[in-house]
């Protein structure tokens, strides 16, 4: 199938800049797709929304602070590069941003940053190249003993999204870029569905009666990287990191034995629970996963979900829609656009039953 099909044109106002102070308050555009129906209304109507057999299922994981910067010690040029994933032999996963080519053996000096436990504002921290793959990837060996975490808490910025700002952050964006379930870190991308939920909206929901949990995906290369192919059948995910709990499988057992159904909060979550399915149940997963949902797949495990506005052509707004119908979700992208709803990791929100 042609990228071109999952195409649309969205006016660059409609890109949201910052989340609303009241995450809750974000619009919510509510697609039922038995009748076909499109209807307005508010995240925190959710409660309102949603049935008291429900189980909603948020991503626990943390985006770390996954933006570097740095002076290559060869040439003295400036550095940029994202962190992507601590190895487990050693040593980091980063793409890599230079004029010029790095060549294995050759370091970067990373800025100076925060201080934290074990490492002080001007600590001297190096990145030493070591491998390159495909997509300006490179396995890098960082000089210092601390744990990976403390090293991107000195030294990293929030990964904003270059449409936001054109990437540049703010203060607020410590806060602002990271969900109330967040818990793991290993993210350098928000599971922004998630964004629009607070305390008081989670107090409301389960005073509702409805059951919450929590999956993990560790949001990398394969949720935001572009599709480069016009095939989108070439296109080839990069693998993530995720866990589903033998507590949270029975959990979404119990509620299913009892007609409820799973509403993702997120496609991750989505991606987490379709991989861990076995067309029987549920299983404890864990491990990664390289599911790319395209035509023609069939769920087996997601009933519902909220999920913010996506990118054109994007790996997210093909599972999209073809979770909600193919024309429908067409139909309910064109509507969103019409009344001006905000697009994207800071934006409003659809809810597709």
């Amino acid at each position: 199938m042609n990228l071109e099909y999952y195409d649309y044109a969205l006016p660059k106002e409609l890109i949201a800049q910052h989340p609303l102070k009241d995450r809750s308050a974000a619009r919510l555009l509510v697609v039922e797709r038995e009748s076909k129906s499109i209807t307005h209304r508010r995240i925190a109507d959710l409660p309102k929304l949603l049935k008291t057999t429900d189980v909603l299922v948020s991503n626990d994981t943390k985006v770390v602070n996954a933006r570097l910067f740095g002076v290559r010690t060869k040439t003295g040029g400036r550095w940029e590069g994202l962190f992507l994933e601590a190895c487990s032999e050693g040593g980091w996963m980063v793409i890599s941003k230079t004029r010029g080519k790095i060549q294995p053996g050759e370091s970067v000096r990373l800025s100076s940053g925060v201080p934290t436990q074990n490492i002080s504002a001007e600590s001297n921290i190096t990145l030493m190249f070591r491998e390159k793959f495909a997509g300006g990837v490179w396995r890098v060996d960082p000089d210092c003993l601390a744990h990976w975490t403390e090293i991107l808490e000195s030294r990293g910025d929030v990964p904003i999204p270059p449409y936001i700002r054109g990437g540049k952050n703010d203060h607020a964006d410590q806060s602002d870029y990271q969900t109330v379930f967040a818990k793991k870190p290993g993210a350098v991308a928000a599971p922004t569905a998630g964004l629009h939920f607070t305390s008081a909206l989670n107090n409301a929901l389960v005073e509702r009666g409805i059951t919450m949990c929590s999956v993990t995906l560790h949001v990398g290369l394969g949720t935001f990287r572009p599709i480069s192919s016009q095939n989108i059948e070439d296109h080839v995910m990069h693998s993530e990191r995720g866990e589903l709990t033998t507590k949270v499988a029975n959990q979404l057992e119990s509620q299913k034995s009892v007609g409820g159904r799973i509403v993702c909060i997120g496609t991750t979550a989505v991606r987490v629970l379709e991989t861990a399915a076995t067309g029987h149940g549920f299983e404890s997963w864990s491990g990664t996963t390289d599911l790319f949902i395209k035509p023609p797949y069939q769920f087996k495990a997601v009933d519902a979900l909220l999920t913010n506005f996506h990118l054109p052509k994007s790996t997210l707004l093909i599972l999209v829609r073809q979770f909600g119908g193919d024309e429908l979700i067409r139909r309910a992208y064109q509507e969103a656009i019409d009344l001006e709803y905000r697009f994207f990791s800071y934006g409003d929100a659809m809810l597709i039953l």
